[in-house]
This record gives C-alpha cells, structure tokens and sequence, in this order.
C-alpha cells in the first residue's frame, strides 16, 4: 500500500484596490523596508535523502507546531533518467523515487515517509498542497483530479471528499476541481480549500464529516464558469472570476488569504466569504502569473504575509494589514538561493523558510535572516 519509513520597495509594480483594511490587524503599521528580514540561502540544508530517493516537482510545503517539514512531492514527474535505478533493468546506478509525504526533522532527516495507492481510497496521479491540522491530520489534494483525501500522520487514510473523476463545476457542494491548497480553521474545525485549478472557488466543509459549508468565488461573490479571463490582467477593470486559485492561508485573527495565481492577485476575506480587500502584484505578468502560494510570518501579528511567484521567480513581502508590498528577494536562476519554477514558501519558528520549485527546478531550499 505504501512505502513507509516509520528589498526594495516595489509599489510601483503593484496596483491596489482594497476596502474594510483598516478592520484588520493595525499591529503591523510599523513595518518599512528597512526593518524587513533580509534573507539568505543556507547552504548547510537539505542533506542528501536516504535510499538514494529523489523529489520530483514540489507540490506542497506545511510547518508543523515541532517545526516538523511535512512535504508532498510529484513522482510522475520524474523522468526515467532520473530514476534510473529502479527500471528494469536498471539503466542507472541511482536514483530511486521518494514516497509522495515525507516529514522532515528541522536538520531535514527524514522521520517518515508513505503515500501511494491502497486499498479504500484512489490515490492521485498528480499530488498538490498539504496541511497537517490541529488535530494532527494530513490533508492532501490534486491539480488535475476531483478529490482531497484526509490522513493520520502515519498515512492510513480517514476521508475523501469529492469524487476521483467526476468534476460538476465550481457551483456544485459535493464535487470538486483541482483542489490546490487548504486550511483549517481550529475553533470551528472547518477546512477551507482553494479548490482552483479546475473551479473557481474557495469552499468550506466539516473537517470531520467532510460535510459541505459553503463556498464563494472572486469578491465574495458566487463563482461562473463560463468567465472569459482577458489578459494582460488590468487592475483598473480586475478580473471578476479566478483565473487559477492556488494559494490559500488563514490568519490566527480570523482571516482568509488566496492567491489567484494568474490573476496576479492576492485577495482578503473573512472566513464568511465577506471580501475584504485585494492587491495586484506585477499585474502585467503573462505565462502562470505571479500569485502561487501564500505564507505567513511567525511573528504573533503575523505582520508579513509572503507571496511565492513562480514566473518572476520571486518571493514578496506584503504588509498583512494591508497588502502593501514591502519587498522582494529571489530571481530566476540555477544557483543556490535562485529559483526555477518556485511553487511554495513556508516559515518556521526558528527563523527559516522554506520554499519549494516544480517543472524543471525540483528542490527545495532553506534561507536565514543575515
């Protein structure tokens, strides 16, 4: 069943439209671009995996409370040359592929590892997103199927929601398309997923029955399928529908963010679907856009909310209490502390994030504060 082993402010290239800011948290106002982390790579991190495995594309990235690295690699990404060692014949001394969930320790020894098919439940032909909930839950997803799947830690399956291979639109309750990315919600245990690859939503069901909620689309309004995206995106006339929603996080003051990855756009709600406010960031960006995924700094105002971008190969800076953009760092490249494809960003509480590349990037890496 499984394989087990127990800064530069950049506002000029932002455009904002926001409403209801200044109802969220005020503590941050003091942040400017001086008194930003300035990050850099830490070469030390990650060491060589065990049994000659490698990663394919990066699809998920959690932090948990033990600053525990809970990641959700792509296997059938991974070309044969690559994992040359497990074709028969072999045609390569290595490589071997991982199991899809590894949980990392903070030096980035592997604790664990599963994933895979097994009997009750369809696993996924393209895994993305993972999020290990307050009741130490795993929940995982897919870009290109119909279903999220909840797991104990261990792996052994608990529950699916939506049905593999039966997509019904962004307005259906019980079927879903391409759910990306998730949170939940620990004083309701609700969880919230980006279900965006395939609709155009963020919906919201019982994280224990896995009983629908509800669910809203661009501006807390209900989402349509039949939208035509223009593009270049124009903030002066926004989109009204995602374009591809990829990113989502919730704040411990009761926030929803998401991130239209090519609607090049972050947007704000409450966790009713009462919209907030939105920024553009590089709104001119074509190919997937800039907004892939979100994370959170672990400051107690959760002051900072950062942005991966997977075309500019960035990460931005963004006040939280207003989306202002405070800073980048990041650009595309081969080296270390560049980025192909960059996918996902995570922080701990040590001081480090982590982010993760997909396409031909495939590695995750770790950068400090200077």
């Amino acid at each position: 069943m499984r394989n087990r082993m127990n800064v530069l402010g950049l506002t000029a290239f932002a455009l904002l439209t926001v409403s209801c800011a200044s109802e969220v948290s005020q503590e941050a106002s003091e942040l400017t671009s001086e008194t930003l982390p300035a990050w850099e790579i830490d070469p030390t991190w990650p060491p060589t995996l065990p049994n000659d495995w490698i990663l394919g594309d990066i699809r998920g990235m959690f932090i948990d409370d033990d600053d525990h690295l809970w990641v959700v690699h792509m296997p059938s990404s991974l070309t044969r040359q690559e994992i040359g060692a497990e074709q028969d014949p072999p045609i390569a001394d290595c490589c071997f592929t991982a199991p899809p969930v590894l949980e990392l320790d903070p030096e980035g020894n592997v604790l664990q590892a599963w994933g895979g098919p097994g009997e009750g439940y369809t696993w996924f032909d393209q895994e993305h997103g993972i999020y290990l909930d307050h009741n130490d839950f795993i929940w995982l997803g897919t870009s290109n199927g119909n279903h999220v799947m909840k797991f104990t830690r261990e792996g052994e399956h608990v529950l699916t929601i939506g049905e593999p291979g039966i997509h019904m639109g962004s307005n259906d309750p019980d079927h879903l398309g391409g759910p990306a990315n998730f949170f939940v919600e620990p004083s309701t245990n609700e969880l919230f997923i980006a279900d965006g690859y395939r609709n155009r939503r963020v919906v919201v069901y019982d994280a224990a029955t896995g009983e629908y909620q509800r669910h809203w689309g661009a501006y807390g309004r209900p989402p349509d399928d039949d939208y035509r995206y223009e593009y270049p995106v124009r903030p002066d006339d926004p989109p009204q529908q995602y374009s591809t929603l990829h990113g989502i996080v919730g704040s411990d003051d009761g926030l929803i963010y998401v991130a239209d990855r090519r609607g090049n756009r972050i947007q704000a709600f409450r966790q009713d679907g009462e919209y907030l406010m939105e920024r553009f960031v590089r709104p001119e960006t074509g190919g997937s856009g800039t907004g892939f995924s979100l994370g959170l700094s672990r400051d107690p105002e959760q002051s900072i909310l950062y942005l991966i971008d997977g075309t500019n190969q960035r990460v931005w800076m963004l006040q939280r209490d207003d989306l202002e953009i405070l800073g980048r760092f990041g650009r595309p490249g081969r080296q270390a502390g560049e980025f192909i494809r960059a996918h996902m960003v995570v922080l701990d509480s040590r001081g480090y994030l982590y982010t993760g590349e997909a396409g031909n990037g495939r590695r995750m890496q770790r950068f400090k504060t200077k």
